[in-house]
């Protein structure tokens, strides 16, 4: 799947070499290993070899200014050899955008004289020179290589090179005020603009009011033709597709006249109480429209649930979704249908549901119908809108990133599964699987104060997203994941009940 409202990075290779080691020695390695991605990665057409390769500070400036001028917007400094730890690290400094830093490994025991370069140690300096100039880089788990192993370095920094860039170059539309009783969404801004995300808050009355203006636009037909052909037989509330198209043209026109000077857009909009009785409709389906094509637009006006989203999609170039942490799985579901099946226990277990907002492409069987929980207070017929179903199961990544009550981030990530375990219930929902759920609810989401909405990016990204957090500047030991049976939390009772 093809997004469009993300960045498409252009990484910078740019190799560094100590004045007391030959040069030849580092762009020599450059070379190999722009041969190697090339060979391995070369379809992404988003790596630029620099030509210079840094010794001094005027090195630097030369290569600064090469790498700008061929729009490149992630670096990847290259230690061939030691290398100078002042320019290769101011390099990063002036540079805006992400850095990665990686090593060359030895090549040949038959080449140990002038062909070994002691990049090995060349890396502890130049993490030390990030850390004193405050310059917070990508370093690989294990960041010294062949050629071919850092090519992979390369590509597994790509999507959080991706992320990074994107966030940095991200404004969030919101429209309305969180609903009563959703202070758990909380949204203190400021984070936002320690990140370099921009916000822009509006009323619903505002919203409403465009959306009115749009009444009769000659570009409905062609959206309700495509909602149709999307839904299929899915569509089950024909009656609503025209609203639901006036709604979608109302979003994306904003974001096109509101984007300013963000090259990226998220929306949180509020879709209750008053929503449904004055536009007629929810807004679900559109909601999951826009977010398969990575531009997320988040319930309940959920700001940080709509980040979060945003950095899965960058990070997976897939559409994704924002779910309520909902409920547990029924014991008799759990007997009949995952027991003795899967490695799961039953707490181990939850659902994950929405009134409707998960992207077709995500669920098995999509269909057009009315949002239940509100329908019991509201008529029917203006509750119209919700995309129901059950989720594709696979592989699957719960994440958020939140700012706390008093402007602090943090984030957690946990990696599992969605079960082909059919739900028996509504909206978009599936049965969720992540290895020692129960205690990471217990500790992490409860005690940590996070809201019920999870992001949820479909497939593994457990590696890259902690790292996106990391250089985004959640602070060390905010960044939880679920713990095995025999790593504790911090506050977790050793003599817990089984």
């Amino acid at each position: 799947m093809k997004l469009s409202n993300l960045p498409k990075e252009k990484i910078a290779l740019v190799a560094v070499s100590r004045d007391c080691f030959p040069m030849s020695l580092s762009v020599s390695r450059r070379d190999a290993l722009a041969e190697a991605y090339e060979k391995k990665y070369g379809g992404e057409g988003n790596l630029y070899v620099c030509p210079v390769c840094i010794e001094n500070e005027k090195d630097m400036l030369a290569a600064l200014e090469d790498i700008k001028a061929n729009g490149c917007n992630a670096l990847a400094v290259y230690l061939g050899n030691f290398g100078p730890e002042s320019p290769e690290t101011l390099l990063a400094k002036y540079f805006d955008g992400p850095a990665m830093y990686f090593a060359a490994a030895e090549v040949s025991s038959g080449d140990m004289l002038d062909g070994r370069g002691d990049a090995y140690c060349g890396m502890l300096n130049a993490s030390y020179n990030l850390s004193i100039r405050g310059i917070k880089a990508y370093i690989p788990e294990y960041p010294v290589g062949t050629a071919e192993e850092c090519a992979d370095m390369i590509a597994g920094f790509a999507p959080i090179a991706r992320a990074v860039i994107a966030v940095k170059n991200l404004k969030i539309i919101t429209f309305g005020p969180r609903p009563q009783d959703f202070i758990a969404c909380n949204a203190p801004i400021k984070c936002l603009y320690d990140l370099g995300v921009e916000i822009e808050e509006n009323s619903e009355l505002d919203l409403f009011e465009s959306f009115n203006a749009h009444a009769g636009d000659e570009r409905i037909p062609a959206v309700v033709a495509d909602m149709e052909k999307e839904l299929g037989k899915g569509n089950k509330k024909p009656e609503v597709l025209q609203k639901l198209a006036q709604y979608e043209l109302t979003l994306l026109d904003w974001c096109e006249a509101h984007k300013g000077s963000r090259k990226y857009v998220a929306i949180a909009g509020k879709c209750w109480p008053a929503f449904q009785t004055q536009f007629g409709f929810v807004p679900c389906y559109v909601n999951s429209r826009l977010t398969s094509r990575g531009i997320p637009v988040s319930c309940e006006v959920d700001i940080y649930g709509a980040l979060s989203e945003y950095i899965g999609a960058a990070v997976s170039r897939d559409a994704v979704t924002l779910l309520d942490i909902n409920n547990s799985v029924p014991a008799d579901m759990y007997e009949n249908c995952i027991k003795g099946s899967y490695d799961y226990s039953h707490r181990d277990t939850f659902m994950g549901f929405h009134c409707g907002n998960t992207p077709m492409c995500k669920l098995t069987s999509g269909e057009m119908k009315f949002q239940k929980i509100m329908a019991r207070t509201l008529p029917q017929e203006c509750t119209n809108g919700t995309l129901e179903g059950d989720i594709l199961p696979g592989k699957v990544t719960l994440f958020r990133l939140q700012s706390t009550g008093d402007s602090r981030l943090r984030a957690y990530v946990a990696q599992g599964e969605i079960l082909p375990v059919k739900t028996c219930s509504f909206g978009g929902i599936g049965v969720f699987a992540i290895k020692e759920m129960g205690r990471f609810y217990r500790y992490v989401l409860i005690k940590k104060n996070y809201p019920h909405h999870g992001a949820v990016a479909f497939g593994h990204y457990g590696r890259e997203l902690f790292e996106v957090f990391r250089l985004l500047g959640v602070g060390d030991g905010e960044i939880d994941h679920n713990r095995p049976e025999n790593f504790l939390y911090p506050d977790e009772n050793p003599f817990r009940q089984v």
